[in-house]
């Protein structure tokens, strides 16, 4: 084998298994960050949950509420996460299952950020419902 198909491997098999670390270093950054929202909500702290939502969907629970977000999301009843149970992750965007909810999470420059909350399976149609969903 010649050098420059040697080298053109090497970097092949260096961008094939770094591929494969962000992807686990996605998933547990998807992970994280649902997990410590619905912590956050738990334990009533809803400043510190509405840090963790994307932009778009803070705009959307205060355009709803017609006021700040933290008491909107108390009033949403959201359902107690509990344990997560897996994590997928599509490219940017990811979906944490867990024992009471379902939460979808987008990768902003600043991290994971959770974009829907209180879903539940639907039809095929429509796979998710969801409590708190950005626009």
């Amino acid at each position: 084998m010649s050098l420059p198909l040697r080298a053109a491997g090497a970097v092949l098999t260096t961008a094939l298994l770094s591929g494969c670390g962000a992807s686990a270093a996605r998933e547990d950054g998807a992970s994280s960050a649902g997990r410590r929202f619905a912590a956050a909500l738990a334990a009533g702290e809803y400043r510190a949950a509405y840090g963790l939502l994307a932009p778009e969907t803070r705009d959307e629970v205060e355009e709803d509420a017609k006021g700040p977000c933290g008491p909107a999301l108390r009033e949403l009843g959201l359902p107690p996460a509990g344990p997560a149970l897996g994590v997928d992750v599509y490219g940017r965007d990811a979906l944490l299952r867990t024992a009471g909810d379902t939460l979808f999470l987008s990768q902003f420059d600043d991290g994971w950020k959770v974009t829907a909350a209180g879903c539940v399976p639907r039809s095929t149609d429509e796979p998710y419902r969801c409590s708190l969903k950005g626009g």
